[in-house]
């Protein structure tokens, strides 16, 4: 294996958008975890950040590969299977997060697992530096999960997530 290393300025970009995807699935977390859901705060930063990191590393493993074969830029990315990866994964975690009751027959989690989904979503915007994209749909995620309580609580028991 020849040696590769990344530049600096490529790996301190990368971690700016892990640190950037963190932050904002802190605020989606903060919601969860006042709302005492099984994943919260930390849960949901490692969710954000570990997809930025993924999509992110991406590139870096095309451009790793292409230098064992000598430059021949023979191997290509499938940025769908990278996403697609990065969601399977993130959907084995929600899975865990829902609950079924046996007594009330009732479910748990749903949102908290969405959420999880959601904050992926948005490491994977803050990694392709859709910036504004993340921030718009965390100020969304927000709304959503805080903003729409009255209504749930209006609708009663069956309304609640």
């Amino acid at each position: 294996m020849t040696d590769f290393l990344v530049p600096a300025y490529v790996q301190l970009q990368a971690l700016g958008s892990v640190t950037l995807a963190m932050i904002l699935g802190a605020l989606i977390g903060v919601d969860r975890e006042i709302a005492n859901r099984p994943a919260g705060l930390r849960t949901h930063m490692l969710v954000a950040g570990a997809a930025a990191l993924l999509v992110s590393l991406g590139d870096v493993l095309i451009e790793h590969f292409n230098m064992e074969l000598n430059n021949k830029n023979l191997l290509q990315s499938d940025p769908i299977r990278i996403i697609g990866a990065v969601i399977t994964g993130v959907s084995f975690l929600g899975a865990g997060t829902i609950i079924h009751g046996e007594s009330d027959n009732s479910v748990k989690g749903l949102t908290t697992a969405a959420s999880l989904l959601f904050v992926a979503g948005v490491g994977i915007c803050v990694a392709l530096s859709q910036l504004v994209l993340a921030t718009g749909v965390t100020v969304l995620a927000l709304l959503t999960l805080r903003g729409l309580r009255p209504i749930e609580r209006w609708l009663g028991p069956n309304g609640q997530s």
